[in-house]
């Protein structure tokens, strides 16, 4: 989807970033979880049609370099703050889906003058108020469990993965894992530092996700000031996969209200 430069070195040089970045406007930073880049494809291609649309690979996701030095969501915070440094982007507002939204949530307390709000899609990275209540780890169920866990309708769910690209998604989970610190998927203090994000913020959550649930969503929103709450029906994990338009259009109305 790029018509720009698809790979920069940043970091004094010493971060190899596969960039997709495509459009004009608007500009959005989509950050993926999990699933990979690929999982964001779709929202960063009908983004890129009224604004722009800017999607790193995670390093080590998709087989990209990783440095050894390069391991925690706090790296990947400030690598791709380093992005919108190096790229001059303004006014940008983050969109994160899972463990992209907990990236979102680390940028956005760093409080840079390029980030203009956040949306978060069924993000993961606080605790979840309850010692009772686990987020589920997707790499520790079958995949047709997983589908059924994920979508609210599991026929929408990803495709059987060949050998080869079951192999990538193997590496990715592991690489998800070694930036969380675990198997957890949250950062125990996260929730308490949430207070310190001073743009506007939209909770999007799909109600069908057993990931993370929907009152977890709502847990996201009462931690953050002025954050809004907006549930997507029908939708799980991935709103944007399972309902695109209302997704795209929640993202645009909110980024043309900042």
């Amino acid at each position: 989807m790029s018509d720009r430069e698809k790979r920069i070195s940043l970091l004094a040089e010493s971060l190899p970033l596969a960039v997709a970045d495509a459009g004009d406007g608007q500009t959005y930073l989509v950050l993926h979880g999990g699933a990979g880049p690929g999982s964001m494809m779709g929202l960063a291609q009908q983004l890129a049609q009224h604004g722009r649309a800017v999607v790193p690979t995670c390093p080590g996701f998709n087989a990209e370099p990783r440095p050894e030095w390069f391991a925690t969501v706090g790296d990947l915070a400030l690598a791709f703050l380093a992005l919108l440094e190096r790229r001059n982007l303004s006014k940008v507002v983050l969109v994160g889906n899972s463990f992209g939204g907990w990236i979102a949530a680390e940028m956005a307390l760093r409080h840079s003058p390029r980030i203009a709000g956040v949306v978060l899609l069924n993000g993961v990275g606080i605790d979840t108020g309850s010692p009772e209540k686990k987020i589920v780890d997707p790499s520790t169920v079958p995949p047709a469990e997983r589908s059924a866990l994920s979508f609210h309708d599991p026929s929408k769910g990803f495709p059987p993965p060949s050998p080869d690209q079951l192999a990538v998604i193997v590496e990715n989970q592991k690489t998800m894992r070694l930036y969380a610190g675990g198997p957890a998927l949250f950062d125990p203090n996260l929730r308490a530092r949430l207070g310190g994000i001073s743009v506007p913020v939209l909770v999007a959550w799909g109600t069908s996700d057993r990931i993370v649930d929907a009152d977890y969503g709502r847990l996201w929103a009462q931690s953050i000031p002025g954050a809004r709450f907006h549930a997507i029906a029908e939708a799980g994990h991935f709103p944007h996969l399972e309902q695109p338009e209302r997704v795209l259009g929640l993202i645009e109305d909110f980024g043309a209200g900042l």
